[in-house]
């Protein structure tokens, strides 16, 4: 056996036995690796992982699934770890729980390696979470979010020393609420188990709070918003799980819960949603007008069907050929590293993100003046105040601030969309020959271009404002999405709320009765009706605004999560063997 120490680096050596083969173990102060030996003394096998991948350390002999169990024994430990494997279809990487149970000679050399390796977990490791706020949707998905938790990611976090309080939500709005009213004190992160719904709660109330405790209002739309201090982990327990798989790459419980374990910084970019001048939403993934906004819409009358709705709704919206006349202003992005069609995408590790962070957290002091300028005048000369315009009728606009990938579109709509580089990537597709529409929504199950089509143009932005063109009403439109009431009431309402206007609710909560759902078969009836809707609905993040004229701007890295990003394979078989 060898031992030293240099500096924060540490070295420990031995021989180890797993059954009846001998390894030799060794620790240094990045990696744990051990080599199978033959009788011969020549290496064969070499498994190395990185320590800050290493879950936990027990004496004895361990196991975690199905159920724990502990074997008392005086010279064995056991080691848990990450291990990756291909998740098929996927972008990204699956991870699962490694597991390696050593022999040592005697107890005392045992000792010394659990000691060693708990040391180098705690000192290359400073930022993992050691207590989490955990949300549960019960109801979200196929109702799986409780067992997920206790059969899956409960284990893990146990093993791994965490602690958590855990809230099982009852009702809609019940996490926001929570993070909005209660002492968060203590606590790391937040750690939603459920869908796309539940993380949006958790979004509106951080950034609610933080907004609050820094006494900024978020109804001004030239407000620059702080960053919220605690990091947000999610477990993929919904229908739809969009942000999981645009951020690690694969909708997989154990994954997430991994990543959470692991403790690294995914920072996010925030697009906030107003109208005028008051906040209506936040949105980190889609905010879709047109095709995507009706297929929304039409989809809340077949919930029954489940995720299969949203299959049917988009069938029948296709079928209904429908397009929209709109205005649409949006101001570049200043000099952006990248381009939303040059093949890039943002991975572990992104540099294209790593440039921004220093731009995006340096101080200016005109920052705030400059948003000012832009919003003052764009009811007035838009053009002067930096702002560009679009002017047509659209089958849909959307505006994405990642790439938006799901299972059924492993790319996304925008597949060189970044996650924090302080821009999002807006998507106007003109009115067009209904198979030239199915041929752009075709190829995003594909790796073909959708923006390579002439009625299609993608830009990379900072702020974004759609209006109606003159003589169209967006009346109808918001008595519809307000159940009858009008815009005017409504928004004020929500403004006097302060933080807590996010998330509306559903019908109940909005006093939505009988009149909505007959304004919307009304405006949803799809193929039977003699005159198409004038004007659409909004989809933000599968939630449908109560209004058609919006103002955006996006705000780089308001978020982090506790995720590592899509992993580029190859360099992780790089790194591997760097470490041997």
């Amino acid at each position: 056996m060898d031992i030293f120490r240099c500096g924060m680096d540490q070295r420990l050596e031995s021989s180890l036995w797993v059954g009846k083969k001998r390894y030799r173990a060794v620790l240094t102060g990045w990696y744990f690796n051990w080599t199978e030996v033959d009788k011969k003394n020549r290496d064969k096998i070499t498994i190395s992982v990185p320590v800050a991948e290493l879950i936990g350390v027990e004496e004895d002999q361990v196991e975690i699934f199905p159920l724990k169990s502990v074997t008392d024994t005086d010279k064995d430990f056991t080691v848990f770890y990450v291990k990756r494997s291909s998740s098929g279809g996927s972008y990204g990487l699956l991870w699962s729980l490694g597991r390696i149970q050593f022999s040592c000679p005697s107890r005392d050399l045992r000792d010394q390696w659990t000691t060693q390796l708990r040391a180098a977990l705690k000192t290359h490791s400073p930022l993992r979470p050691h207590r989490l706020l955990v949300f549960i949707n019960p109801y979200g998905g196929k109702k799986r979010g409780r067992k997920i938790y206790h059969s899956v990611v409960a284990p893990l976090f146990e093993l791994a020393g965490i602690s958590c309080h855990v809230v099982v939500t009852e009702r809609a709005n019940h996490a926001r609420d929570h993070l909005l009213k209660k002492d968060l004190t203590g606590f790391d992160g937040v750690v939603c188990v459920g869908g796309d719904g539940m993380f949006s709660e958790i979004v509106h109330g951080l950034i609610g709070r933080t907004q609050q405790e820094a006494g900024l209002s978020e109804n001004d739309p030239t407000v620059t918003l702080q960053r919220c201090d605690l990091h947000i982990g999610i477990v993929p327990a919904g229908s739809t799980d969009c942000v999981c798989f645009a951020t690690v790459g694969v909708n997989d419980p154990t994954t997430s819960a991994l990543h959470i374990i692991i403790g690294d910084s995914q920072p996010l970019d925030v697009c906030s949603v107003h109208h005028p001048s008051a906040l209506v939403r936040y949105s980190v993934s889609l905010l879709g007008y047109g095709f995507y906004g009706d297929v929304l819409a039409e989809s809340e009358r077949h919930r029954w069907m489940g995720p299969l709705r949203y299959d049917l709704s988009g069938l029948m919206v296709y079928l209904s050929n429908r397009t929209y006349a709109g205005i649409v202003h949006y101001i570049p992005a200043d000099q952006p590293l990248t381009s939303p069609r040059d093949n890039t995408r943002c991975l572990s590790g992104c540099s294209v993100c790593s440039r921004s962070t220093e731009k995006l957290l340096t101080p200016s002091s005109d920052c705030g003046s400059l948003y000012s300028s832009h919003y003052s005048q764009v009811s007035n000369d838009t053009e002067a105040a930096g702002w560009v315009k679009v002017e047509g009728r659209f089958r849909c606009v959307a505006l994405t601030c990642m790439s938006s990938s799901c299972p059924k579109s492993p790319l996304g709509l925008s597949p060189s969309a970044h996650l924090a580089d302080g821009t999002a990537d807006l998507i106007l597709v003109h009115e067009t020959h209904p198979l030239s529409f199915l041929t752009f929504l075709h190829r995003h199950t594909t790796a073909e271009d959708q923006f390579d089509l002439p009625f299609v143009e993608v830009h990379r932005v900072k702020a974004v404002r759609f209006s109606l063109p003159p003589g169209e009403d967006e009346d109808e439109d918001e008595e519809w999405a307000m159940g009858g009431g009008t815009g005017e009431q409504n928004l004020e309402t929500m403004s006097s709320n302060g933080s807590q206007q996010h998330l509306a609710g559903g019908p109940a909560e909005r006093g939505v009765g009988s009149d909505k759902k007959q304004q919307k078969n009304e405006l949803l009836c799809g193929l039977c009706c003699s005159k198409s809707p004038s004007v659409s609905v909004w989809n933000c993040d599968g939630e449908v605004l109560p209004f058609t004229e919006i103002s955006c701007r996006i705000h780089g890295q308001l978020l982090r999560l506790y995720a590592r990003g899509i992993e580029d394979r190859a360099a992780i078989q790089i790194r591997n063997r760097e470490g041997t």
